[in-house]
């Protein structure tokens, strides 16, 4: 038997971390290869990270929740192996973090029961391991318990809770006899990849001392604020530093995980306490003293009516950075349009019930991408790609077109790939099949990616016009508003009733239409252009026939 780890994989270009979502399997679980073991949430979409190994799950490194940079150890597994590599000498073996698996032999003997085997490795726990579930971790954690420290009662030397609290009341039991100048910094197991090392916790009375200490000096100074660009942090961490009113950023700290800056709970309140520890000769001697702490206590009433706070990471983060790049990136100018859709409306009234058959659900969806493919060939210059460094536009040959569909998390854009050689019923089924499984967060990277124009329907949940924000690097985006009756101008004798005007013969009518708005980077679509775009996309839909043509 050996045990194998597994690293958090590279799940999509330029992903550095995800959140670890949901754990798909429990310690002791029996799994096979390519069996999903957790769902992961990075910058791109949810997806679900497969077993490299047939085994039983030893060990979750990982809580949900939590983000775990791309390299990091998040399960290991017990794995049966013939011909398993012996295990190095001590002195390269010493430091647990700098190997990438750790692989202990249960029983040297080539003829032992398998069961004997798998007890065996159970006991003989690899040199610098510490066999705890996530929840007894951040237990450990948030009593600042050293879980190497810790006699485990569980099978094989496991440590659960009851070990824990065990362990701690001791602890605190010893620490009350102790001299207050004697505590040591006690090493805490971070338990997320760096098993086997360890980062300093401060202990009560450093946080006593943080908090009461210099009166000589006229009380604590506040810390200067560290503003660092990235800091690593447990969840439980960054909800007591939202708590206190503390930027994770600013929290000084020596400690560091995989080369980062690390603050743990301790620290936070450190730093909370010193920057808000009230200075009673200052108050009572300045009078802009307390106008300050009204200030203070002002700021936190507001606070105070803060309902929810929400991660900005994972998707919803990706989709305002990419917001931001386009819109300060690129010179938006919309164009906005009206389409009298009467005939569109009949033809998919009578190809509705063909496509039922066919098992297709049959929107308006398909006859718009198959009009914009008609201006597209038309206009290629809304068809392109500007590349600034090169200095050129990239007129794209291909017709993918980006389909805009809201989640929970966020706007995605799936791409249908070669519209302009697919039929109306065959685009149907992919447009809702992609938005399916965009709603349920099952969409891969690799399927939102390669669009060359973008279609936004805002209007399905009501509304007309928008200025919608080009999906970058592409040079145009169209919005669909809500197909709804409206007044438009007919001649009398195109129609039966009606507001007739008695100067040109001209009549108001209801009619079904369709609200254009065109979105286009102005560095590479010209306003006349994009008219032109607006009118052979409008001509397509007012004569459904034509797109028989494409």
């Amino acid at each position: 038997m050996a045990i194998k780890e597994f690293k958090l994989p590279d799940v999509g270009e330029g992903v550095a971390e995800g959140e670890l979502v949901t754990w798909l399997v429990e310690p002791g679980d029996r799994v096979e290869e390519d069996q999903p073991v957790a769902e992961v949430e990075t910058d791109k979409a949810l997806v679900e990270v497969p077993s490299r190994y047939d085994g039983v799950v030893e060990e979750l490194f990982a809580e949900e929740g939590e983000i775990v940079p791309v390299g990091n150890v998040i399960i290991s597994f017990r794995v049966d192996e013939d011909d398993e590599a012996p295990e190095p000498a001590p002195d390269t073996a010493a430091d647990p973090a700098e190997s990438s698996a750790v692989e202990g032999d249960a029983d040297a003997g080539s003829d032992a029961d398998p069961e004997t085997d798998a007890d065996a490795s159970d006991v003989d726990t690899p040199a610098g391991r510490t066999f705890a579930p996530p929840s007894v971790r951040r237990l450990a954690r948030e009593l600042g318990v050293d879980l190497a420290a810790v006699d485990g009662s569980g099978p094989g030397g496991r440590v659960n809770e009851s070990d824990v609290r065990a362990y701690a009341d001791g602890e605190a039991g010893s620490d009350g006899d102790a001299d207050d100048d004697a505590p040591s910094p006690k090493p805490v197991d971070i338990g997320s990849g760096d098993r086997g090392s360890a980062v300093t916790k401060r202990g009560a009375d450093t946080e006593s001392d943080a908090a009461a200490g210099g009166t000589a000096a006229g009380g604590p100074t506040a810390a200067e604020p560290a503003g660092r660009d990235r800091t690593l942090a447990t969840p439980a961490t960054r909800k007591l530093a939202r708590e206190l009113g503390v930027e994770v950023d600013d929290v000084p700290t020596d400690l560091t995980r995989e080369g980062e800056p690390f603050v743990d709970e301790a620290a936070v309140r450190a730093y909370a306490e010193a920057d808000t520890a009230p200075d009673a000769t200052a108050e009572a001697t300045d009078a802009t003293e307390t106008a300050g702490t009204a200030g203070a206590t002002a700021g936190a009433d507001t606070d105070d009516a803060v309902i929810d706070r929400i991660p900005y990471r994972g998707v919803r983060r990706t989709i305002g950075q990419r917001m931001e790049q386009s819109k300060f990136t690129a010179p938006h100018v919309t164009h906005h349009d009206t389409a009298e859709v009467d005939a569109l409306v009949d033809a998919r009234a009578e190809l509705k019930p063909k496509a039922e058959a066919a098992g297709v659900k049959l929107t308006y969806m398909p006859f718009v991408m198959k009009a914009v493919v008609a201006g597209l060939k038309a206009y290629p210059q809304l068809n392109s790609e500007l590349r600034e460094e090169d200095e050129e536009i990239l007129i794209k040959g291909e017709y993918n077109l980006g389909i805009a569909v809201a989640t929970d998390a966020g706007l995605m854009v799936p791409v249908v790939r070669d519209v302009d050689k697919k039929g109306l019923f065959e685009l149907a089924d992919e447009v809702n099949d992609l938005a399916a499984r965009a709603r349920e967060r099952k969409i891969t990277p690799a399927e939102m990616k390669g669009g060359t124009f973008t279609l936004t329907n805002f209007g399905a949940i009501g509304g007309e016009y928008a200025t919608p924000i080009i999906n970058h690097p592409e040079t145009a985006i169209l919005g669909l508003g809500a197909i709804e009756e409206r007044p438009v101008v007919r001649s009398a004798a195109d129609v039966d009733g009606g507001f007739l005007d008695d100067e040109d013969g001209s009549t108001v009518v209801p009619a079904p239409t369709l609200p254009l708005s065109l979105s286009i980077d102005h560095r590479v679509v010209d306003g006349a252009e994009a008219a032109a775009f607006a009118n052979t996309v409008q001509e397509h839909l007012e004569n459904p026939l034509l797109l028989l043509t494409e």
